[in-house]
């Protein structure tokens, strides 16, 4: 996957299309992304010990595919690029401005 945890990202499809966030947690073998403050969903909770239970709102996965990584330079979603500099070290860079991320 090309996102990483603290990614800031918007959001290209789904009702909450346009919105941005920060990764909070990558799934990479499901393929999804989970987003603070996206893709709110109530969850149902018991009374525990710990917890008074009731309903929750929590962040549901988003698939990867649905969101982009917004460079923090020219503002832009765009898909990171790798680039290796010539000691072999490997870095994200903007695809469009060439910006490290």
């Amino acid at each position: 996957m090309k996102l990483k945890k603290n990614d800031k990202i918007i959001v290209l499809a789904g009702k909450d299309k346009g919105k941005t966030g920060e990764i909070r947690e990558v799934l990479p073998s499901k393929n999804k992304v989970i987003v603070t403050g996206i893709n709110m969903v109530s969850k149902h909770t018991k009374p525990s010990q710990n917890d008074k239970g009731g309903i929750k709102q929590v962040e549901a996965p988003i698939h990867a595919s649905n969101v982009a990584v917004v460079c923090a330079k020219c503002n832009k979603h765009m898909t990171p690029k790798t680039k290796t500099n010539d000691k072999g070290i490997v870095t994200r860079v903007c695809a469009k401005c060439g910006a490290a991320l």
